[in-house]
C-alpha cells in the first residue's frame, strides 16, 4: 500500500510541475527560418550570446521528460531567451535546412554528419560565428543544472575547463 501512495504522490508532483509550466515549443524554441546563417544574423541583431540547438528524436523519453519538467519552466525560459535563440532539430528529420556554413542539407545530416549526434537529447551551444562551443549529451536532471550548462557557455568558461570541472567549481561557491 505504501508503494501505491508513493507512486501516486510522485505522479501528482510531476503533474503539478507540468501544469505550472509553459509549453517550450511556443515559449522557448524560436520558429526556425530553416537557415542557420540567418538565425546567426538575427542573434547578432538581437544582442544574443549565441544559438542553442536541442537535438531530439520522436519517441525519446528523455527529451519528453526534459520538455515537460525543465524546459517548460518560465524562469528558465526567460533566462535562456535573454541569451540565446533556441531551435529544435529532429535527428531523423528530412526537412531541408541551411547549416551554419551556408550549406543545404537535411536535419538528419546536420545532426549526424556535422555534429555526430546519435542519441538524444543533445544540447549544443554555438557562438555568433556558428562555432559549436559547448555540447552536452543526455538529459539534465534539474532546471538549475540546465541553467548552469547555459552559464558555462555564456561565461566563456568552456575556453578554460571542461563542463565537469566547471560544475565542481560551482558547487564550492
Amino acid at each position: 500500500m505504501k508503494k501505491w501512495y508513493l507512486a501516486l504522490s510522485l505522479f501528482l508532483s510531476a503533474s503539478l510541475v507540468h501544469a505550472d509550466g509553459r509549453d517550450p515549443m511556443t515559449h522557448l524554441f524560436s520558429q526556425s527560418m530553416g537557415d542557420f546563417t540567418e538565425e546567426l544574423e538575427l542573434a547578432v541583431d538581437e544582442g544574443k550570446t549565441g544559438v542553442m540547438v536541442f537535438f531530439v528524436m520522436d519517441e525519446c523519453p528523455f527529451c519528453d521528460r526534459m520538455k515537460k519538467t525543465i524546459l517548460n519552466q518560465p524562469d528558465l525560459q526567460d533566462y535562456m531567451k535573454k541569451h540565446f535563440l533556441m531551435y529544435q532539430v529532429d535527428i531523423e528529420g528530412d526537412i531541408e535546412i541551411v547549416n551554419f556554413k551556408g550549406e543545404m542539407m537535411k536535419e538528419k545530416e546536420f545532426a549526424e554528419k556535422e555534429h555526430r549526434v546519435r542519441a538524444t537529447p543533445v544540447t549544443a551551444f554555438f557562438d555568433l560565428d556558428g562555432n559549436r562551443i559547448v555540447r552536452y549529451t543526455g538529459p539534465v536532471r534539474t532546471q538549475e543544472e540546465f541553467k548552469q550548462l547555459a552559464d558555462f557557455a555564456i561565461s566563456g568558461a568552456y575556453k578554460e575547463m571542461s563542463y565537469n570541472r566547471y560544475k565542481r567549481t560551482q558547487r564550492s561557491k
